[in-house]
């Protein structure tokens, strides 16, 4: 792992300008001609006060342009559009994401180490719909209603906050003391209350999984990408977003690292696994605390932009004037939304589709490793293994939406989530992973791969375009429909996927029984989702040219004035 950190590190660095201005933000060291700021869409004011009272010197000109200056030039513009005065905030951006990144992928693997290994793979479609689903739905009313109460910077850190008092928690108090708060499991249980009984049981694993499963969900979509909504322009977006992952991806790399190393301990006592998990919570809380100082790094970033003038008018400001709404109006409001309708079915569609194929994966990982410790151990190889793939295909990711468009970027997951899960569903529908053990080994990879490449399609792809599409809207809209969308509708669709699921374990009493019952499931809601894609992109596009006319009509207001 240190190796391959090592080059990717140096893959991202290359192309940099000098490192000093990441210290000194305020200190321009290249400055970037009006041209290329114009090609990149910013607006004139942000152009005099980038270029400055100073201009470039006719020997700098020709420096720039010519030799393998010029080439390396064009090689970064290429990998890393960023310009040197937009690094200090996108790299404190992308450490941001690392952070939240960071956090989930270690609870994940440790939440799915205590859930299957205690109460079975099955469990899991249980605790989807009737843990993580009513989780979702309290959160976006308690979300809601303190959008309502506090600023937009107290807001990020009362939704935070609980999370970390909960890990901590959870680690130093509930774990120690599960036999006490634990009742027993009764020996004389009917097969089909088996998962339900072991999971009201064992309480505070079905808990941990509930909560893990929500900062998955507020981590990325509400604490960080409403912030890079807020703060970061149309124009910016455009490069910005697809690259955001890239720094923030070594995260499931030193995540799982991180899991498997101290997964490996869990056979030296009986009580190795909760001081495993003491250690762990301690890297969760420092990297909490990072959070939250990068926040506020990153307000004072944005100020200073603002004031300097370098955001342009190509954002959407909030209407001071218009009212708060209230829980209803905002169902209400969020009903009337054709374009936030288009973009729930995207989210939908991701949830439902991914947990179809994931589920039955695990079910043959938990069936080729029974012990906990090789589970354990390589689902945080399988984390590493998300976090490099993510690492390498964000680069292509990116130059997908800056070159074809976002309608071509946003239509490329779900076509290549289908194509990858084509040959995973003919194996497993074809071959007899059950007894067969090298027939399940080979189903292991076959789905490995494809759980990788389709998380990492998501991360570089699905979720920059999506983000990109919340851009145009209001801030009322973006708060509020955000949080309903990117929490409920996340957790809608993957709790669809496990109602299908136990459907299908009824109908045929095991869920590699009934897996071409899920492949028609599965292939129905890719084509729903292709459908949603183009409806959206329809109007995002109309509503960038809405923006664009606003925006040429004030300038022209404005010049008139002068």
């Amino acid at each position: 792992m240190n190796s391959y950190t090592r080059l990717s590190l140096a893959v991202l660095f290359v192309a940099l300008a000098p490192a000093h201005s990441l210290f000194h933000p305020g200190v321009n060291t290249l400055t970037p001609d009006a041209p290329k700021l114009r090609s990149l869409g910013a607006q004139p004011n942000l152009l005099r006060s980038v270029a400055g009272p100073q201009s470039l010197k006719p020997q700098d000109s020709l420096r720039l342009k010519g030799g393998v200056t010029s080439i390396l030039k064009s090689l970064k513009d290429a990998l890393f559009p960023v310009e040197t005065w937009e690094m200090p905030k996108f790299f404190s951006m992308s450490a941001m994401m690392f952070m939240i990144i960071y956090i989930y992928t270690t609870v994940r693997d440790t939440k799915d180490t205590l859930v299957v290994s205690t109460c079975g793979a099955e469990s899991i479609t249980f605790l989807k719909v009737y843990g993580v689903l009513p989780a979702a739905t309290m959160f976006m009313l308690y979300y809601s209603r303190i959008s309502n109460i506090f600023s937009k910077k107290a807001l990020f850190y009362v939704t935070a906050l609980p999370f970390m008092a909960f890990y901590a928690a959870f680690a130093y108090f509930i774990y120690p003391n599960r036999e006490f708060l634990h009742p027993p499991i009764p020996d004389d249980l009917d097969e089909r209350w088996k998962y339900a009984v072991s999971l009201l049981c064992n309480w505070s694993y079905s808990l941990f999984y509930v909560i893990s499963e929500l900062w998955g969900s507020v981590g990325v979509s509400v604490l960080f990408w409403q912030l890079a909504n807020d703060i970061i322009p149309v124009w910016q977006a455009n490069r910005f977003y697809p690259l955001f992952g890239q720094l923030a991806n070594i995260a499931p790399i030193c995540a799982g690292q991180t899991v498997a190393y101290f997964a490996h301990l869990s056979d030296k006592g009986d009580d190795a696994f909760g001081v495993a998990l003491q250690q762990t919570t301690i890297l969760i809380l420092a990297a909490g605390a990072c959070l939250m100082f990068l926040y506020h790094y990153i307000g004072v970033l944005d100020e200073r932009d603002e004031k300097l003038g370098r955001k342009g008018e190509n954002t959407v400001k909030a209407k001071k004037s218009k009212p708060k709404m209230g829980m209803v109006d905002s169902f209400k409001f969020l009903l009337q939304q054709k374009y936030l309708g288009y973009l729930c079915i995207l989210v939908v569609s991701y949830g439902l589709s991914i947990n179809l194929t994931e589920v039955i994966w695990k079910k043959m990982v938990k069936q080729a490793h029974p012990n906990k410790k090789d589970y354990q151990i390589f689902m945080g190889h399988y984390s590493s293994m998300v976090g490099a793939a993510t690492f390498i295909i964000i680069f292509f990711g990116s130059n997908i939406v800056k070159h074809l468009g976002w309608r071509i970027g946003a239509l490329t997951t779900p076509v290549l989530m289908g194509g990858l899960a084509a040959p995973f569903f003919a194996y497993v529908i074809t071959q007899d992973v059950r007894t067969n053990e090298k027939a399940l080994w080979t189903a292991v990879y076959v789905g490995m791969v494809q759980n990788i490449l389709s998380k990492a399609i998501k991360y570089a792809l699905f979720d920059p375009t999506k983000e990109m599409a919340y851009i145009p809207l209001d801030q009322e809209s973006k708060v509020k429909g955000k949080a309903a969308i990117d929490v409920l509708a996340a957790r809608i669709g993957k709790s669809g996927g496990a109602l299908v699921q136990q459907a299908i374990v009824i109908i045929f009493g095991n869920i590699i029984n009934g897996a071409s019952s899920v492949a028609v499931v599965f292939f129905a809601t890719i084509v729903v989702w292709i459908y949603g894609v183009m409806g959206l992109a329809t109007m995002f596009e109309e509503k960038l040219k809405e923006n664009k006319k606003n925006e040429v009509s004030k300038d022209g207001k404005d010049n008139k004035k002068k």
